[in-house]
């Protein structure tokens, strides 16, 4: 299986009114292709912030991101945001879809700021919108779309550009228990079928349980769960 994703010895610190907040104190973490992992930890506890260092919008104050055996940290800004735009997929517990583009427009508008031609974006989008049986509602607003709707088609935007490594935040925290189970199952379904590695944060022991393994983030590192 080849590495998608490798942490080695982050560390993340906050000032916080002249305290040293540790988020981070050595994190190791490898993601290999195809392979799902959980990523359980309490509000709080650094979830988002090693999401963020992985997906390559904030820097760690040390310690090494690998995306696809790429050392991030050698990149120019512009040279990540490319790694970023070409590898990874994000998914957070709010949709953030643009509100004034259709389901359609949205899963095509990151396709088209890569460069791809508009008549194969909107085919490509057309079929991940239909994989989550969207087909119908692909010409609605967001505003239109109920809130598991809405997600389905956050997860069809953020797998758009065929990512390596796809990074899920509470994907499923805003909604409820009977919607977030579906909505799971598809999200599964969907990155399995792409080959893709994910890491998906969750406080659902129960969604937890059924990826292919679980770190827990204790102490600012990283161990099995």
């Amino acid at each position: 299986m080849s590495e998608v994703l490798k942490l080695e010895a982050l560390v993340r610190t906050f000032r916080n009114e002249g305290d040293d907040l540790h988020i981070l104190r050595g994190a190791d973490l490898v993601l290999n292709a195809g392979e799902i992992v959980a990523l359980v930890a309490p509000s709080g506890a650094g979830k988002s912030t090693l999401l963020h260092l992985a997906g390559l919008l904030e820097r760690p104050d040390d310690g090494v991101v690998r995306i696809g055996g790429i050392d991030a940290g050698k990149l120019s800004d512009s040279e990540r945001t490319r790694l970023r735009r070409d590898s990874i997929g994000f998914v957070y517990q709010a949709h953030h879809l643009l509100a004034e583009f259709t389901g359609l427009e949205n899963v095509v508008l990151p396709q088209l700021i890569a460069g791809s031609p508009r008549a194969k974006a909107e085919a490509r989008g057309r079929d991940l919108l239909r994989a989550f049986g969207l087909g119908p509602r692909e010409t609605h607003l967001p505003g239109k779309l109920s809130g598991g709707e809405r997600q389905r088609v956050a997860i069809a935007r953020a797998m758009a550009n065929a990512p390596k490594l796809l990074l899920a935040d509470e994907p499923t925290g805003n909604l409820d228990v009977a919607t977030a189970d579906i909505v799971f199952d598809e999200l599964l379904r969907m990155v399995r079928g792409e080959g893709v590695a994910a890491l998906i944060a969750t406080h659902n022991p129960d969604l937890a349980a059924r990826l292919d393994r679980v770190v827990m983030l204790r102490d600012g590192k990283l161990v099995a769960g």
